[in-house]
């Protein structure tokens, strides 16, 4: 037995996502971070050629600014359907917008995201921003995902977040295998502790896929532990701009590249698109 636990640590496939731009930062923080539809799809095939079978979502407009028009979501799809074989598509529904506003594009946009986000707590932004995801939103997004045949990705930032995802385990909103996302770093969510890292797999509903984000210059160091715990990892200039201290990332190519080495240096097999559908599911 190599780890207690973790028996099929060298067989199991890790599922490895790249988030290109996210909604709050942008090309003041890293020129290189993309925001044009056809910048991130050009992005997102190198990463996917780099080992990355899930992309993680956010639209800006034509001012780089963060939006939930489903128009600019459908370019987004479009210019990734065009120029990727098979990568995943996962859809944010997080940001400060009414919640009708974040539901909308993972509803309207064809073809539909496999994926989408439920953010299932609240969370602080800045001084005075309280983003105020509630159970009735998270009961009711995971109700209309399955309708649309769209997985839910339950983003967990802090302990707390666990009642809800038991909840909707317990309550019947979710098929297995459940998709977690395990957040470390952000203003109210988890501090970004390796022993944090553990507390919150040790805490995981039967039957769960996890994976590690964690923001910063604490984005290495945790997610190469979460790929040692057996899990799933994402990377990307959404969650960090820097490819190390004091030098910006040159692409989200090159976060995943790093990502991926680092992978088979620990003998943990990257999952293709196609697998990536098994683990998950879809």
């Amino acid at each position: 037995m190599v780890y207690e636990g973790f028996q099929d640590y060298y067989d199991k496939k890790m599922i490895l996502s790249v988030a290109t731009t996210g909604g709050l930062h942008g090309k003041e923080a890293n020129p290189n971070l993309p925001t044009q539809p056809e910048e991130v799809a050009e992005d997102v095939a190198a990463c996917e050629e780099a080992g990355a079978s899930i992309v993680h979502l956010h639209a800006r407009d034509e001012n780089h600014e963060d939006t939930k028009s489903v128009d600019r979501f459908q370019e987004l799809r479009d210019a990734i359907d065009e120029r990727c074989d098979d990568i995943i598509v996962n859809f944010t529904t997080g940001g400060g917008y009414p919640r009708e506003e974040r539901i909308k594009p993972i509803l309207d946009v064809e073809p539909r995201p496999d994926i989408a986000t439920i953010d299932v707590g609240p969370l602080n932004f800045g001084k005075d921003t309280v983003r105020n995801y509630s159970r009735g939103q998270n009961e009711e997004f995971a109700e209309k995902m399955a309708e649309h045949g769209v997985k839910p990705e339950l983003e967990i930032f802090h302990p707390g977040h666990f009642t809800e995802v038991n909840h909707l385990v317990e309550e019947g909103f979710l098929e297995k295998p459940y998709w977690c996302t395990l957040i470390l770093g952000m203003q109210t969510g988890t501090i970004p502790h390796p022993r944090n890292l553990i507390n919150l797999v040790d805490n995981l509903p039967d039957d769960a896929e996890w994976q590690c984000l964690a923001v910063g210059r604490h984005q290495l160091p945790l997610t190469t532990m979460g790929i040692l715990l057996g899990g799933h990892v994402r990377v990307g200039l959404e969650d960090n701009v820097y490819y190390k201290k004091g030098e910006l990332a040159e692409s989200n190519e090159q976060l995943v590249k790093r990502t991926a080495r680092i992978a088979n240096e620990l003998q943990r097999p990257i999952a293709t698109p196609d697998e990536a559908r098994d683990i998950l599911g879809l």
